[in-house]
């Protein structure tokens, strides 16, 4: 039986390499391992969902199921929406930062706006699952902003946070990193061609 260890990761992923398992050629038996209840909601649902038998146990704070190909699979071809604690994170949605501000005009305001968004992001139900910071707008992701707090949340929740590679190189910011991982334009490009994508 293969084994999909998901220790350490936050919905929605676990349950996007379960559907990759499942939806592989050669599923038939797959043990998951998920260590927090929200992803154990969400794998489970998903599993009920694309007509997969499975049981569920916990065992020292972890969760063990074990899932049978057991009939017809059913392909789940709607975005896979994760709730998390009230959140949800829809991964078929991906904004795009590319400014440390937001409108035009002075700029005092225009990082107050930004602050203010970034965190209404934070207490907002449903939230994008990827979020790409472009050009001046990993200054956002980096040491002395002052989102690095909600940004944080945001992650722990399960949004992908995605900050330019070029960019951080042009800015010489890619050592003050702060949150999220580094990326480059080729993820980028792809994000944009498989998703809805909002810029800001």
């Amino acid at each position: 039986m293969k084994v999909l260890d998901c220790r350490g990761l936050t919905c929605p992923k676990p349950v996007i390499l379960t559907k990759k398992e499942v939806e592989g050629q050669d599923f038939d038996e797959l043990q998951i391992i998920v260590d927090n209840k929200a992803s154990k909601e969400n794998v489970a649902k998903y599993l009920k969902s694309a007509n997969v038998a499975f049981d569920v146990e916990e065992k020292d704070g972890l969760y063990y199921f074990y899932a049978k190909k057991d009939g017809d699979l059913k392909k789940v071809e709607e975005p896979i929406v994760c709730s998390i604690s009230n959140a949800e994170i829809d991964t078929s949605l991906t904004y795009i930062i590319s400014t440390d501000k937001m409108g035009l005009g002075d700029d005092k305001l225009g990082s107050m706006l930004m602050k203010s968004f970034i965190y209404s992001l934070t207490e907002i139900s449903q939230k994008p699952g990827t979020i790409i910071f472009l050009n001046s707008g990993v200054f956002l992701t980096t040491e002395g902003s002052d989102v690095l707090d909600s940004l944080k949340k945001l992650e722990e929740l399960g949004v992908e946070i995605l900050s330019c590679g070029t960019c951080l190189d042009f800015y010489n910011l890619k050592e003050k990193l702060v949150v999220g991982t580094v990326t480059n334009m080729y993820t980028i490009v792809e994000k944009m061609n498989s998703t809805k994508t909002i810029k800001i």
